[in-house]
């Protein structure tokens, strides 16, 4: 196989936008084209990008693409990643990978008959700081993890994203919308999940925009808002999972890990970079000796800060996994998994009980410095 894939991108959204500027950081891969069902948008990618604008039909019959990137809506992720399968590509997927465990198994049948591969973001869990808690775990430094608390809440994303509507209809909400960062991170440290437990509920039933352009639009709400879920994982760990855009303000903390030894404190899954503390017996809480884990170096400007963004990462681990013949860190079997815990936290909402998880998956190989190293140009 080449040593560099041709990439096209289906979808020139907001998010397009970091896969066109992130993309040129890493080995093989190259962006030669894009599409969308807006033909405008995809022009004007492609003129400030330098890369071909065609139709989906253009694209998925473009011999120069070996790999498609699917960054349209979550409700869309299906079938337009059956599409680019059934055209003989790989795919690569925004989170979600599907809104339904049954959607998700199907692309998995149909990526083996084929002999394609399909990966999926988030890849934020390859970032420095969540790959040097993944390194303290694993090194044995707070013990045996027992137990923990995830909290990712906010008032909503109609307070900011210029098109929020479809964060609120099936295949949206905060555990289908955030959840796969910290599902990602949790399988990074401790492997798959055995069952979980949720209580669901929703605030309002509409939501009100207040971004331009949208702001004063009315918005249906038809998810949950507010989870508060548990997860049992095969290693017998036990993590609370509160995920909500139905909360003001709060002072909880991302993500808290608790080991027979000592607590871990890992910063936001979303992101790369951040602080990791950990205790000891002691119970003194300092920050980990920082390491000078490429995906972990400040590299954009935002309203909070600088801070490091290197998604991409985890399509470029998949080009160069298919290139080397080896299994990728966001595979088709763990985002299917995290698909699974995901609406599974849903059906127990609904359902008032607990569900077992049906999938199961492998932890991802650690990376490491000289691993992160490799990938990039």
């Amino acid at each position: 196989m080449s040593r560099e894939l041709g990439v096209g991108i289906i979808g020139c959204g907001n998010i397009s936008t970091t896969y066109f500027k992130l993309a040129p950081l890493f080995k093989g891969l190259k962006v030669l084209a894009c599409a969308d069902l807006n033909k405008e948008a995809a022009e004007m990618r492609a003129e400030e990008y330098g890369v071909k604008a065609q139709s989906i039909a253009e694209l998925l019959d473009n011999d120069e693409l070996d790999v498609i990137v699917n960054l349209t809506i979550p409700a869309a992720h299906f079938s337009v990643s059956r599409a680019i399968l059934e055209a003989g590509k790989h795919v690569y997927s925004e989170k979600p990978l599907t809104i339904t465990l049954e959607e998700g198994k199907a692309l998995q049948k149909l990526a083996k008959e084929k002999g394609l591969s399909v990966g999926c973001a988030p890849d934020t869990f390859l970032g420095g700081a969540h790959q040097l808690a993944r390194k303290y775990i694993d090194e044995g430094g707070v013990g045996r993890i027992t137990s923990g608390t995830c909290h990712v809440m906010s008032p909503g994303m109609e307070m900011w994203h210029p098109n929020p509507g479809f964060f609120f209809l099936e295949g949206g909400g905060p555990i289908l919308d955030l959840g796969p960062y910290y599902i990602a991170n949790l399988i990074n440290f401790l492997g798959p999940v055995k069952r979980v437990a949720a209580l669901t509920s929703m605030a309002n039933k509409t939501r009100t925009v207040t971004s331009e352009p949208l702001k004063g639009q009315v918005i249906p709400v038809e998810t949950p808002t507010n989870i508060h879920a548990l997860l049992e994982f095969a290693n017998g760990a036990t993590i609370t999972l509160s995920a909500s855009w139905d909360v003001w303000s709060h002072r909880h903390a991302n993500m808290e890990l608790y080991g027979t030894e000592g607590s871990l404190f890992v910063p936001d899954p979303n992101f790369f970079g951040g602080v990791v503390e950990a205790s000891g017996r002691n119970k003194t809480i300092e920050p980990l000796e920082p390491w000078d884990h490429p995906f972990g170096i400040l590299n954009q400007e935002s309203p909070q800060g600088p801070r490091a963004n290197y998604r991409t990462a985890g399509l470029a681990d998949m080009a160069m996994a298919l290139i080397e013949g080896r299994d990728a860190r966001c595979s088709l079997e763990r985002t299917l998994h995290g698909v699974d815990v995901m609406t599974s936290i849903l059906k127990s909402g609904e359902e008032h009980r607990f569900v077992e998880l049906t999938t199961t998956c492998t932890q991802p190989a650690a990376l490491g410095i000289d691993e992160a190293l490799a990938l990039l140009r």
